[in-house]
């Protein structure tokens, strides 16, 4: 049989213990956090641009990080017990852009570090990294059996994942304190837009230095 957390409504009095006992759930704490996963990665992106980290690696974190937002509003408004399948197809979207956004972000981190703490953070964010692709594969892998106890351990698996995903976001703390009025505004910008401006600025720059010469020819 499944674990109950898993299944939703049992008729099996037994099995309805550990639910009115408050059993694992991950709906309940995602309903507060896409709001504040998505502020914090248009935060980051917007801090990156300011540092003139303009790459499609920056780009992608930012829209990993979205679709991470997306998948859990999706996971906290279809609970298990009543949309089974959406609530399923929110989680592995959560899960999958979660562990993709942490991995981009390491590699962001350990190439940009230019001080012996930065490397030092890059290193603590790679291992969260690790145990995060572990643990998702091992929910992975023990959601797949019907057997109750490895339903119970994928359910630990998960538990443990959004932890270690947490903690991930907690370090940003260490880049969040230089954050001002104008990493939000550079975030909002228009990257495209801004590289238009600047190539249309290269282009007048360069026009306006060949014109003596165009004049002295004449």
């Amino acid at each position: 049989t499944h674990a109950p957390w898993r299944t939703g409504p049992t008729t099996n009095p037994a099995l309805l213990t550990p639910l009115n006992k408050g059993a694992p759930r991950l709906a309940a704490p995602w309903m507060i956090s896409p709001s504040s996963v998505a502020l914090i990665c248009l935060l980051r992106y917007g801090q990156l641009l300011e540092q003139s980290r303009h790459s499609w690696v920056n780009t992608t974190t930012l829209i990993t990080g979205c679709t991470n937002a997306a998948g859990l509003v999706v996971v906290g408004n279809f609970q298990v017990d009543h949309a089974k399948s959406l609530h399923y197809v929110g989680t592995g979207v959560a899960f999958s852009a979660g562990l993709l956004f942490v991995c981009l972000h390491c590699a962001l981190c350990y190439h940009g570090a230019t001080a012996p703490q930065d490397l030092a953070m890059a290193y603590l964010r790679i291992v969260l990294a690790a145990i995060a692709f572990v643990t998702l594969i091992l929910s992975a892998v023990f959601f797949m059996h019907e057997s109750s106890q490895l339903q119970h351990g994928a359910a630990l698996c998960e538990w443990v994942f959004v932890i270690d995903i947490l903690i991930f976001y907690g370090t940003f703390s260490y880049e969040f304190g230089a954050v001002s009025s104008e990493t939000l505004v550079a975030a909002l910008q228009s990257a495209p837009g801004r590289a238009a401006k600047s190539s249309g600025s290269s282009r007048t720059s360069t026009h306006l230095t060949c014109a003596p010469e165009s004049v002295a020819m004449i």
